[in-house]
């Protein structure tokens, strides 16, 4: 598994510097088409065709890398997993009789699926975003200041630190209202599973319409947090992309301004 790690880090790796290089490639197939190097037409075509090529080569090796990432990568989180899911079910046989008692069965299987689901992304986020985004920053943050000028670099260090306070205010705030959807969605499970357990005494005593009653209150307090949770997805996204796409603009202003003082 350990191997597996390092492979997959290394396919990572090739991917993020084949995707920092190939807009390189771009370059010089839209180059080549300028005829600035005057050499013959069918040369020139030829290779600015071959340019291209190698760009369209370019991309795909980096969409192939990332999915051999996750190809080696998929038997080690899978067996995380497992591992994870097999000490939380000793955990739960390790508890007190009082504890299943209570009859939290529903609650109890959500958090264990929710758990190790999360798990998984926790697993990917840290080792295929965190360290690689770094680096793909830092190689574009040399590349925009030693290529072009140190104000693009400094627009695009404005935009990230403006994007990471942004998402950080804003994921801490969206956590409590997740939290809470979690709770309505437990807690609706847990009603749910419990009362299919007891058929038979919900049955002798009439209790459907009371069992469906308490079950309904669980998933309208559910519904409201669900809708929190949407609503406040939906703002954090379109303030990333605003926060993006501003510094998007600024740079293509620049870039802009920069060709027609060249001319």
């Amino acid at each position: 598994m350990k191997y597996r790690v390092v492979l997959a880090l290394v396919f990572l790796l090739l991917a993020k510097l084949i995707g920092v290089a190939t807009p390189f490639l771009y370059k010089a197939a839209v180059d080549a088409l300028t005829g600035e190097a005057g050499s013959p037409a069918v040369l020139l075509a030829m290779g600015a065709v071959g340019i291209t090529v190698a760009y369209g080569v370019g991309r795909a090796a980096n969409i192939g890398f990332q999915q051999l990432r996750d190809a080696v990568f998929a038997r080690v989180a899978q067996r995380a997993l497992r591992q994870l899911a097999l000490e939380t079910f000793q955990h739960i046989h390790a508890l007190s009789m009082r504890y299943h008692i209570t009859r939290k069965t529903g609650g109890l299987s959500r958090i264990i699926e929710r758990g190790v689901k999360g798990v998984e992304f926790l697993l990917r986020f840290l080792l295929f975003s965190v360290g690689p985004l770094i680096l793909e920053l830092a190689l574009t943050g040399i590349i925009l200041a030693v290529l072009f000028d140190i104000s693009y670099l400094v627009v695009l260090t404005v935009t990230i630190v403006l994007y990471v306070w942004f998402t950080f205010k804003v994921t801490e705030w969206r956590v409590k209202i997740r939290k809470e959807m979690n709770d309505q969605d437990t807690d609706a499970n847990q009603k749910a599973v419990d009362s299919l357990l007891n058929f038979e005494t919900v049955k002798y005593f009439g209790a459907e319409a009371r069992e469906a009653a308490r079950y309904d209150r669980a998933m309208e307090g559910y519904e409201a947090a669900a809708i929190k949770t949407s609503l406040s997805l939906a703002f954090l996204n379109f303030g990333q992309s605003l926060i993006i796409t501003a510094g998007l603009v600024i740079v293509m202003v620049m870039a802009a301004l920069g060709c027609r003082r060249a001319t």
